[in-house]
Order: C-alpha cells, then structure tokens, then sequence
C-alpha cells in the first residue's frame, strides 16, 4: 500500500526529490545528498502514518508529500503534511475531506479561514478555485453561512457568445461549467441539484451581481483577471453582513480586448495593505493536476520572460 503496485510510488518519489529508493522486504534504503534524503524520508514518513490510520494512498497523495517534504517553507510544510495522515484534519465535504497539497495551499486555506476577503493569484491547475469551493461548502455545512454564490465574468477567449445556441442561461453555463465541477466533486448530484433549484447555491455571471448586497453568504469570483476594473470594484462592494468572499485569477491569463485594463490587476494594487484582505499568490511549484502542467506553465513563463527581454 506504501509503495505502491510494482514500487510505483517509490518511481513517482525519486523523481519528485532527486533520490535512489531501494527496498528490500519491509526495509528502504534512501540515497541522495542530506536535503533531498531528508525530504523523501519525511514523505514516505508522513505516507506510512496514512497507511496506518486507515486512510488510502493514490498518486495524488504521493505527489502532495513530496511537494510539502521539499517545501521551502518548513513550519507550514510540516503541518500540512501532518494533516495529509490525520483523518481529522481538513475540509470536510459530504463526498470527500480536502487537505492541502502544497504549502502554498496550506497558507491559502489558512486565509480562507481567517479572513473576509481573499485573493488567490495563480496558474492554472493550482487549485485556487477548487479549494474556495471546498471551504464554501464545508462553511455551508456547518451552518456558518446562508448560501454559496459562484460567479465570473462571460468573456470570450476567442469565441463570440451571442452566437452560442441557446437561451441566456445555456449561453452562459459553459462559462461556468468549472464551478459546477468543483460543487459536484464536493456534494450528491442530487443535492447540488436541490441547492441550486433552492437558491442556496447560486451559479450567475458576474453581470448578475449589479446592485445586489450579498449577506450572509461565501462568495467566489473566478477568473477575476477578466473583469473590469469598474466590474471589480462593483462586485467588492456586493459584500454584506456576514459574508466572506473569495477572488481568483490568474493576470497572465486575461481575454480582454486589447487595451482593456484588468479589474484583478488594478485591486491588487490598490487593496495591498487594506485591512481583512489577504493575498495568496501561488506559482507553477504549486500546480497539483498531471506533472506535465507544471511543465507547460514554466515553459510559457520562460517564453513570456525571453520575449519581454528581447
């Protein structure tokens, strides 16, 4: 179960934090120089201790140690993988419990606790939209929160959406068919289904929140790199009492008109240092879906760098 069929999970460690594992019966020899060593011991460690609370060990949990043993960030690295083997740590959902899966994740979800306002700043495949759901529908679940809203803005990357087929509703949905995603992976279809038909949870674009005062509610903004800055400051001032709100996007990643500022790039200027707004920003290290995104995302980043230097 630790090291999976045929050592598959030795296979995806060494490659993950540059060591040799060997094992002979119950018996694992680490070799590398001290850091790497020390990393691959302290996943494996952190791996074993899930193994005997009962709780399964998949690729994803395997890669999720070796990014935290790695970490730079020592003391935040060191709980996030003590919560990565204890059954009772994380976000609880009907369907499954969310633990963080890189340090950055662990600071991410520290301010989703914490604070009113949050801005997760990154690429894609971080699971900066992912764990705002998470922590929403744990939030509903307790009873700390009425309802969750979910909302974007309906911007086009290429595509026009008037000559989308449909009513408003259909023309709108694949724009925010990730959310639903993320609800479904958290609740029953049954009861996304009842909540959204209730208006406990409502899916709207961004337009749809004009002159609305949101209270008692956890809402997300997602790819808020699309927004205007005048759309920005209308959806910010949405807040009410006893609401918490959540802002991601990604600003190396905006589809709008050419010349169009970005709403998310002109707040986080203007917000830095405002009291009960916190900023998470994470990097291509912190990408949690297939390894190969993590590549894509640095090789584009290694593009964008070469050509604003040239």
């Amino acid at each position: 179960m630790l090291f999976g069929e045929h050592g598959q999970f030795l296979t995806r460690l060494e490659k993950q934090t540059g060591t040799r594992l060997v094992s002979r019966g119950n018996v694992l020899s680490i070799a590398g120089g001290d850091q790497s060593a020390q990393a691959a011991r302290a996943a494996i460690l952190a791996l074993w201790d899930r193994v005997k609370a009962g709780m399964p060990v998949g690729p994803g949990e395997v890669d999720a140690a070796a990014r935290l043993a790695i970490s730079a960030d020592v003391q935040t690295s060191g709980n996030a993988l003590a919560q990565l083997s204890d059954p009772r740590a994380g976000l609880k959902t009907k369907r499954r419990t969310i633990t963080p899966r890189s340090a950055t994740q662990a600071r991410y979800l520290e301010a989703l606790a914490e604070s009113e306002l949050v801005f997760g700043l990154g690429p894609a495949g971080t699971g900066k939209t992912y764990l705002a759901v998470a922590q929403a529908v744990s939030l509903l679940m307790q009873g700390s929160i009425e309802r969750i809203i979910l909302s974007r803005p309906a911007v086009e990357a290429g595509e026009r959406l008037g000559f989308l087929p449909g009513d408003m509703k259909e023309k709108v949905d694949p724009y925010l068919r990730p959310l639903y995603d993320a609800l479904h992976d958290m609740l029953p279809g049954d009861q996304v289904t009842k909540r959204l038909e209730t208006g406990v949870i409502e899916v709207a674009p961004l337009a749809f929140m004009r002159g609305r005062t949101l209270s008692h509610a956890f809402v997300i903004l997602d790819e808020a790199q699309n927004t205007t800055p005048m759309q920005m400051k209308m959806f910010l001032t949405r807040l009410g009492e006893g609401s918490r709100m959540v802002v991601t996007g990604d600003v190396t990643q905006i589809d709008l008109p050419t010349g169009q500022k970005s709403g998310l790039r002109e707040a986080l200027t203007i917000l830095r240092g405002v009291e009960g707004v916190s900023f998470v920003e994470f990097s291509d290290q912190d990408v949690v879906r297939h390894p190969l995104v993590g590549r894509i995302v640095r090789a584009y980043d290694a593009a964008d760098r070469a050509r604003e230097g040239a």
